[in-house]
């Protein structure tokens, strides 16, 4: 009879679903619960406008139909929030990182992101992070639009990290050559947010 580390594994299992792919602590769900501080934004995508500034050679601007206009990238990944819920196998669309690098060409000495979101709200990745293929500034997920809840009409998708690095109502990309914490490192949580790790709190 197979010995399971959790309830959890033994679930995953049962569903013909592999163990591995949950981190630590962490339990599987279906549904996509909604978390964030502060209220949801109104947006008016007529004057809406995403930059992408710092250590870039080229300052960028776009329009809503502009970021629209560049190729789209699909994935599907799993997600895994620091509340300790996972979702599996989630679908996002949207722009990937290197057909806005291509625009405003990163300086080598560029290595640090901060996301700059509705409402002051920030958040802090290497760069790396989002140089992954796996991540984007996505506008749909499941083949639907984003909700207003989840981020409309532009989050930030970066699964390497639990998900609140991946802010939602983005509006800019800031290129650093040193680190900033964002909005939630500054309360407490951890700047690295490796979920293999457990890295939820301080650093």
């Amino acid at each position: 009879m197979p010995l399971f580390r959790s309830k959890a594994e033994q679930k995953l299992v049962e569903r013909g679903l592999d163990p591995a792919r949950l981190p630590p602590g962490q339990y599987l769900t279906e549904k996509w619960p909604v978390l964030h501080a502060g209220s949801v934004p109104k947006t008016d995508l007529a004057t809406w406008n995403f930059e992408v500034f710092g250590e870039v050679e080229r300052p960028l601007t776009l329009t809503w139909d502009e970021l629209r206009e560049l190729p789209a990238t699909e994935v599907t990944v799993d997600v895994h929030c620091v509340t300790r819920w996972s979702r599996f196998d989630a679908r996002f669309r949207g722009v990937h990182w290197r057909e806005l690098a291509k625009l405003v060409e990163p300086k080598p000495h560029a290595r640090f992101v901060v996301a700059h979101a509705e409402q002051g709200f920030t958040s802090n990745v290497p760069l790396e992070a989002l140089e992954a293929d796996d991540a984007l500034l996505a506008y749909e997920a499941d083949g639907e639009p984003l909700t207003p809840d989840h981020g409309w009409p532009l989050r930030l998708l970066v699964p390497s990290r639990y998900f609140w690095k991946s802010a939602k109502w983005l509006r800019g990309l800031e290129l650093r050559t040193t680190d900033q914490p964002g909005f939630w490192e500054r309360y407490g949580y951890h700047n690295d947010a490796d979920y293999w790790e457990e890295e939820r709190y301080g650093f």
